[in-house]
Protein backbone atom coordinates (compact mmCIF):
# COMPACT_ATOMS: atom_id res chain seq x y z
CA UNK A 1 0.00 0.00 0.00
CA UNK A 2 1.35 3.10 -1.19
CA UNK A 3 0.75 6.86 0.47
CA UNK A 4 -0.20 9.69 -1.86
CA UNK A 5 0.93 12.95 -1.18
CA UNK A 6 -2.10 13.83 -0.08
CA UNK A 7 -1.80 11.10 3.02
CA UNK A 8 1.81 12.07 4.23
CA UNK A 9 0.96 15.36 4.45
CA UNK A 10 -2.15 14.77 6.68
CA UNK A 11 0.40 12.59 8.46
CA UNK A 12 3.04 15.28 8.84
CA UNK A 13 0.11 17.43 9.88
CA UNK A 14 -1.68 14.96 12.36
CA UNK A 15 2.05 14.79 13.78
CA UNK A 16 3.03 18.44 13.69
CA UNK A 17 -0.64 18.57 15.81
CA UNK A 18 -0.01 16.17 18.05
CA UNK A 19 3.15 17.28 18.97
CA UNK A 20 2.05 20.76 19.59
CA UNK A 21 -1.28 19.57 21.67
CA UNK A 22 1.30 17.34 23.76
CA UNK A 23 3.40 20.48 24.01
CA UNK A 24 0.43 22.52 25.12
CA UNK A 25 -0.48 19.86 27.81
CA UNK A 26 2.50 19.78 28.98
CA UNK A 27 3.13 22.90 29.43
CA UNK A 28 -0.59 23.94 30.99
CA UNK A 29 -0.41 20.78 33.77
CA UNK A 30 3.30 21.78 34.81
CA UNK A 31 2.59 25.47 35.31
CA UNK A 32 -0.45 25.31 37.19
CA UNK A 33 1.07 22.35 39.27
CA UNK A 34 3.97 24.45 40.64
CA UNK A 35 1.65 27.38 41.23
CA UNK A 36 -0.92 26.25 43.08
CA UNK A 37 2.04 24.62 44.88
CA UNK A 38 3.17 28.14 45.53
CA UNK A 39 -0.74 29.32 46.56
CA UNK A 40 -1.11 26.19 48.38
CA UNK A 41 2.04 26.75 50.36
CA UNK A 42 1.43 31.10 51.02
CA UNK A 43 -2.07 30.17 52.53
CA UNK A 44 -0.31 27.78 55.01
CA UNK A 45 2.15 30.22 55.92
CA UNK A 46 -0.50 32.97 56.74
CA UNK A 47 -2.39 30.57 59.07
CA UNK A 48 0.56 29.95 60.58
CA UNK A 49 1.50 32.92 60.94
CA UNK A 50 -1.66 34.31 62.44
CA UNK A 51 -2.09 31.49 64.69
CA UNK A 52 0.33 32.91 66.09
CA UNK A 53 0.09 36.00 66.36
CA UNK A 54 -3.34 35.06 68.15
CA UNK A 55 -1.50 33.49 70.66
CA UNK A 56 1.07 36.01 71.41
CA UNK A 57 -2.17 38.69 71.43
CA UNK A 58 -3.94 35.44 73.92
CA UNK A 59 -1.36 35.80 76.09
CA UNK A 60 -1.08 39.53 76.45
CA UNK A 61 -4.70 39.84 76.78
CA UNK A 62 -3.95 37.64 79.99
CA UNK A 63 -1.38 39.72 80.99
CA UNK A 64 -4.11 42.71 80.58
CA UNK A 65 -5.91 41.91 84.93
CA UNK A 66 -3.06 41.80 86.32
CA UNK A 67 -1.03 44.92 85.16
CA UNK A 68 -4.91 46.92 85.72
CA UNK A 69 -4.74 45.62 89.26
CA UNK A 70 -1.08 47.58 89.70
CA UNK A 71 -2.11 50.33 88.21
CA UNK A 72 -5.06 50.60 90.25
CA UNK A 73 -3.12 49.79 93.62
CA UNK A 74 -0.26 52.34 92.53
CA UNK A 75 -2.98 54.89 92.22
CA UNK A 76 -4.48 54.45 95.53
CA UNK A 77 -0.91 54.65 96.99
CA UNK A 78 -0.29 57.63 94.80
CA UNK A 79 -3.76 59.28 95.79
CA UNK A 80 -3.17 58.63 99.56
CA UNK A 81 0.91 59.95 99.46
CA UNK A 82 -0.17 62.98 97.34
CA UNK A 83 -2.87 64.15 100.52
CA UNK A 84 0.31 65.31 102.08
CA UNK A 85 1.06 68.26 99.02
CA UNK A 86 0.82 71.28 101.03
CA UNK A 87 -2.79 72.65 99.64
CA UNK A 88 -2.88 75.89 97.72
CA UNK A 89 -4.81 77.85 94.00
CA UNK A 90 -1.37 79.39 93.68
CA UNK A 91 2.57 79.06 94.57
CA UNK A 92 1.80 81.98 97.53
CA UNK A 93 -1.02 80.37 99.06
CA UNK A 94 1.10 77.06 99.63
CA UNK A 95 3.58 79.03 100.89
CA UNK A 96 1.28 80.73 103.57
CA UNK A 97 -0.10 77.10 104.40
CA UNK A 98 3.65 75.73 104.60
CA UNK A 99 4.55 78.65 107.17
CA UNK A 100 1.16 77.88 109.37
CA UNK A 101 2.12 74.30 109.57
CA UNK A 102 5.45 75.53 110.68
CA UNK A 103 4.00 78.02 112.97
CA UNK A 104 1.49 75.75 114.49
CA UNK A 105 4.40 73.18 115.19
CA UNK A 106 6.74 75.81 116.74
CA UNK A 107 3.62 76.20 119.13
CA UNK A 108 3.13 72.97 120.36
CA UNK A 109 6.56 72.74 121.46
CA UNK A 110 7.24 73.33 125.32
CA UNK A 111 8.24 75.48 125.68
CA UNK A 112 6.46 77.46 122.22
CA UNK A 113 9.20 78.27 119.93
CA UNK A 114 9.04 81.84 118.93
CA UNK A 115 9.78 81.90 115.42
CA UNK A 116 12.02 85.18 114.34
CA UNK A 117 12.79 86.91 110.81
CA UNK A 118 10.78 84.65 107.94
CA UNK A 119 11.92 84.61 104.51
CA UNK A 120 9.98 83.74 101.90
CA UNK A 121 12.06 81.49 99.20
CA UNK A 122 10.80 81.33 95.15
CA UNK A 123 8.74 78.56 93.76
CA UNK A 124 10.37 76.10 91.96
CA UNK A 125 10.15 72.84 90.28
CA UNK A 126 10.70 69.44 91.54
CA UNK A 127 11.28 66.82 88.64
CA UNK A 128 8.11 66.83 86.21
CA UNK A 129 5.01 66.03 88.36
CA UNK A 130 5.79 68.74 91.66
CA UNK A 131 6.79 71.81 92.73
CA UNK A 132 8.82 73.53 96.00
CA UNK A 133 7.90 76.27 98.19
CA UNK A 134 10.42 77.01 100.77
CA UNK A 135 10.60 78.95 104.48
CA UNK A 136 13.42 80.48 106.09
CA UNK A 137 13.09 81.89 109.15
CA UNK A 138 15.38 82.07 112.53
CA UNK A 139 14.76 80.10 116.12
CA UNK A 140 16.25 80.75 119.14
CA UNK A 141 16.26 77.76 121.15
CA UNK A 142 18.29 74.69 122.84
CA UNK A 143 20.17 71.72 120.80
CA UNK A 144 16.96 69.40 122.67
CA UNK A 145 14.14 71.65 121.78
CA UNK A 146 15.62 71.96 118.07
CA UNK A 147 16.02 68.47 117.47
CA UNK A 148 12.42 68.11 118.86
CA UNK A 149 11.08 70.78 116.84
CA UNK A 150 12.21 68.69 113.81
CA UNK A 151 11.05 65.42 114.64
CA UNK A 152 7.70 67.11 115.12
CA UNK A 153 8.13 68.89 111.78
CA UNK A 154 8.92 65.65 109.69
CA UNK A 155 5.77 64.31 111.82
CA UNK A 156 3.03 66.16 110.30
CA UNK A 157 1.20 64.66 107.38
CA UNK A 158 2.52 67.21 105.42
CA UNK A 159 5.54 66.43 102.87
CA UNK A 160 8.04 69.08 104.13
CA UNK A 161 11.36 68.73 104.73
CA UNK A 162 14.05 70.82 105.80
CA UNK A 163 16.46 71.86 103.13
CA UNK A 164 19.18 74.12 104.96
CA UNK A 165 20.19 74.58 108.76
CA UNK A 166 22.85 77.24 109.94
CA UNK A 167 23.90 77.84 113.53
CA UNK A 168 24.87 80.78 115.10
CA UNK A 169 27.28 81.42 117.88
CA UNK A 170 25.69 79.94 121.41
CA UNK A 171 25.12 81.73 124.20
CA UNK A 172 26.70 79.55 127.25
CA UNK A 173 25.15 80.62 129.81
CA UNK A 174 21.30 80.40 128.52
CA UNK A 175 22.64 77.01 126.50
CA UNK A 176 20.80 78.52 123.29
CA UNK A 177 21.73 79.37 120.09
CA UNK A 178 20.36 81.13 117.04
CA UNK A 179 19.34 79.11 114.16
CA UNK A 180 18.44 79.84 110.63
CA UNK A 181 16.05 76.87 109.17
CA UNK A 182 14.50 76.64 105.66
CA UNK A 183 11.88 73.88 105.60
CA UNK A 184 10.61 73.32 102.28
CA UNK A 185 7.08 72.02 100.94
CA UNK A 186 6.19 69.90 98.00
CA UNK A 187 3.07 71.25 95.87
CA UNK A 188 1.53 70.18 92.67
CA UNK A 189 2.88 71.29 89.44
CA UNK A 190 0.45 73.74 87.95
CA UNK A 191 1.42 76.09 91.21
CA UNK A 192 5.10 77.00 89.37
CA UNK A 193 5.25 78.99 87.38
CA UNK A 194 6.50 78.49 83.62
CA UNK A 195 10.13 79.55 83.52
CA UNK A 196 10.32 81.62 79.94
CA UNK A 197 13.84 81.13 78.13
CA UNK A 198 16.78 83.83 78.47
CA UNK A 199 16.62 86.63 76.10
CA UNK A 200 19.11 85.75 73.57
CA UNK A 201 21.85 88.32 73.07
Amino acid sequence: MTLGDRDRRALIILGVALLAGGLIYWLSNSSPSSSGGSAKAAPVDNIDRAQKRLAMLRKQAATLPGKQAVLRQASIELSGREKGLIPGDTADQAQAQLLQVIKRVATQQTPPLETGQIELGRPRSYGSAYGLVSVSLTLTCRIDELVNFLAALGAQPELTATEEIRFGAAHPKQKTMPVRLTVSGLVARRLIPQQKGLPQL
